[in-house]
């Protein structure tokens, strides 16, 4: 009998539950036990169900193949054979909502995905470099859901990962205000040129929703945690653009920020190299060595470059320089599935365990 815990993929058919499934492959904490998604695809074997489908350019794990898919609204006879689970169907936030909630009401820990739980005020939303604190949340959750074991955490939008945990280390100078234009792949829409070949040569300036997540979601995971809700942070003021261009991993972020307190280049970089989060103390599976890596070239950081460095996981700035309107301006580049995506779940998962937050059944 398997010492590691038995987790579960809600929506695993998918290209995030896709990376899920590769991710956790021989993880030295997590075995897989389950694979659920939607009604046309429980019955079949994962193969099967996945098909022509596959969207990674790493195969199939062969463990996989032969799972039979269950029902992913079969709530309790999935979470019957779990310890936990990952979220990242494909339906619409109301059904999202009530699916994870229904999952958590089983006593299942729901590490999540999706958005649809990103502002409900007792889930946290977490980047477990940043605000780890926020976990601290869980009780005023159970109490509500009327759980002991069960809970939601969701991760933010992969975009913001591009530029937020490099303004996240230069905190103690008070940055005022941040302009983010973030050029995302089209792996961020779950696509690939396979199946979206209009993305080819082609640039499109908008994506539905992106720019209030790229404006709004860092200012809850800089808030604080006040009478069992997390509220917001009023600063600094982000305002941003989003496009979507032909790159199949990594959403690269041009950024200008200004500050209360100016720093040097000397002291950003210094913060930048020296940044650790707790994942990094606790030396978690996937927490890359290095969270923040900076590029003295002038032509760094590029996605096809870049974006596999520590499995994915780490985050990437350059063309650090003074600008004439702002104090200072930078690129920044994270893997949109990986660190972004289910990287990031897998990550916040591995904290909870290592707290003693997720635990055996």
């Amino acid at each position: 009998m398997s010492d590691k815990l038995k987790v579960g993929i809600l929506g695993a058919t998918g290209m995030v539950g896709q990376r899920f499934l590769t991710l956790l492959d021989n993880h030295p904490w997590f075995e897989v036990v389950t694979l659920a998604a939607s009604a046309r695809s429980a019955g079949q074997t994962y193969e099967e169900a996945v098909g022509d489908r596959w969207k990674l350019d790493i195969p199939m794990p062969e463990w996989a193949k032969k799972i039979v898919v269950m029902n992913v609204a079969d709530v309790e006879k999935v979470a019957a054979t779990v310890d936990f689970v990952f979220s990242a169907v494909d339906m619409s936030k109301a059904e999202i909502r009530a699916i994870e909630e229904a999952y958590a009401k089983t006593e299942t820990p729901v590490v999540s995905n999706n958005s649809a739980h990103r502002w409900t005020p007792d889930v946290p939303m977490v980047v477990p470099e940043l605000n780890p604190e926020h976990l601290d949340i869980i009780p005023f959750q159970q109490k509500r859901l009327g759980t002991t074991r069960g809970f939601i955490v969701v991760k933010p939008n992969c975009s913001i990962q591009s530029y937020t945990p490099m303004i996240h280390a230069l905190r103690e100078f008070e940055p005022t205000v941040v302009v983010a234009s973030t050029y995302q792949a089209i792996s961020g829409a779950g696509k690939t040129f396979k199946d979206w070949p209009e993305m080819i040569d082609n640039v499109i300036p908008y994506i539905g929703g992106e720019e209030e997540k790229s404006e709004q979601e860092p200012l809850r995971i800089w808030g604080h945690i006040e009478n069992g809700e997390i509220v917001k942070a009023t600063s600094p003021i982000i305002t941003s653009q989003c496009l979507r261009v032909p790159v199949s991993n990594g959403h690269t972020a041009s950024v200008f920020v200004s500050f209360k307190k100016k720093p040097t280049k000397e002291e950003i970089l210094e913060r930048w190299a020296n940044f650790r989060g707790l994942p990094q103390e606790l030396n978690l599976p996937h927490a890359p060595k290095q969270f923040i890596h900076y590029f003295e070239e002038d032509d760094r950081p590029q996605p096809k470059l870049d974006r596999e460095v520590d499995g994915g996981m780490a985050v990437f700035a350059g063309r650090l320089r003074e600008d004439t309107v702002y104090d200072w301006k930078f690129v920044g580049l994270s893997h949109n599935t990986l660190r972004g995506a289910a990287g990031g779940a897998v990550l916040s998962a591995e904290l909870l365990y290592a707290q003693g937050k997720i635990t055996k059944k």
